[in-house]
């Protein structure tokens, strides 16, 4: 098995223009937390609000932005870098995340502007952002829907300035172990980010499923999936929770916990956590942060672990 001290330790990378991470620093000791951008569709008052707490929340990376549907728009951009600007200040490291699934004109604009800004760090969920990225030479995060899968891949991306790599979410501790263990020598791997809590999020689709369940079309959709907080639940026709429906994306329905794994993340060499945000989880963003600052695992919260044990997602293993 890879095992942490293996690794070689970063050189202090200096960030041109980039405000919110002015050195990248490779301590193997400190496992970070991270708020993953929020999937859901809220209200704004309901989003700042939820924000605003997390300001005094012991989470060291805020990723922001709408990744799922551009046509969510209850926060504007300025809404947006208003808020990065007020966690940044709190002391967070804001990252600010991209569409995973660009479908138009319009949605390529507004990223192009997203990008463009000078002060945050991209999470690039499409490879259009990763373009974008590389035009302007600004270093990046590689976000989980790029689904790299081998070191090949995510040695390409690091030359074109990838700083982290967000895992994406089917991959396992043997894949991690493999692509480490096979990372030339001569390069230093980019920060791994992993999934630990929260419905998995499983596609993207053109269609919009939360529109299909109120018999509209998605030009009609009228944004009913602000209506679903927390997803649309979808069960077997036996009954059994099955997925999430949360506009054109699919999650899984069980809750994604690796708080019980903590010690092997680190043993994996797993630099960051990634907490998915959802009602209620200001109790378990307490509880990971403790579990990491006294070095012990989590009691299991969550219903699946499947997918980094190798095994299918929905499992607990």
């Amino acid at each position: 098995m890879w095992r942490k001290g293996a690794r070689l330790p970063w050189a202090p990378t200096i960030v041109t223009g980039i405000n919110t991470i002015a050195t990248l620093s490779r301590n193997t000791t400190d496992m970070r937390i991270s708020l993953a951008p929020l999937q859901y569709f809220w209200k704004k008052d309901d989003v700042l609000a939820f924000y605003e707490e997390v300001r005094s929340w012991p989470v060291d990376i805020v990723y922001l932005g709408e990744t799922v549907c551009s046509k969510r728009r209850e926060l504007r951009r300025q809404d947006w870098l208003n808020l990065a600007d007020s966690l940044r200040n709190s002391g967070k490291e804001v990252v600010l995340s991209s569409l995973a699934l660009i479908e138009a004109e319009s949605e390529l604009s507004s990223l192009k502007k997203w990008v463009d800004q000078p002060d945050f760090l991209i999470e690039a969920n499409d490879m259009a952002a990763v373009q974008l990225c590389h035009q302007l030479q600004k270093p990046f995060v590689a976000g989980p829907s790029l689904g790299l899968y081998n070191h090949e891949a995510l040695l390409y991306l690091q030359g074109l300035n990838m700083v982290r790599w967000v895992m994406a979410i089917d991959q396992s501790k043997h894949t991690l172990a493999r692509i480490l263990e096979h990372w030339p020598d001569v390069h230093v791997p980019p920060q791994v980010e992993v999934t630990a809590w929260g419905r998995p999020p499983l596609a993207w689709s053109a269609r919009c499923f939360s529109a299909r369940a109120q018999q509209r079309s998605k030009d009609d959709c009228e944004l009913c999936c602000l209506q679903d907080p927390d997803g649309l639940p979808l069960t077997t026709r036996e009954g059994s929770a099955f997925l999430r429906i949360n506009g054109i994306q699919v999650q899984g329905d069980a809750i994604q916990d690796l708080g019980p794994e903590l010690p092997e993340l680190t043993e994996y060499g797993v630099d960051i956590v990634r907490l998915y945000p959802q009602q209620g989880i200001e109790e378990t963003v307490h509880a990971f942060a403790a579990a990491i600052r006294e070095g012990h695992a989590l009691p299991r919260r969550g219903a699946c672990n499947g997918f980094w044990h190798g095994q299918a997602g929905l499992q607990l293993v």
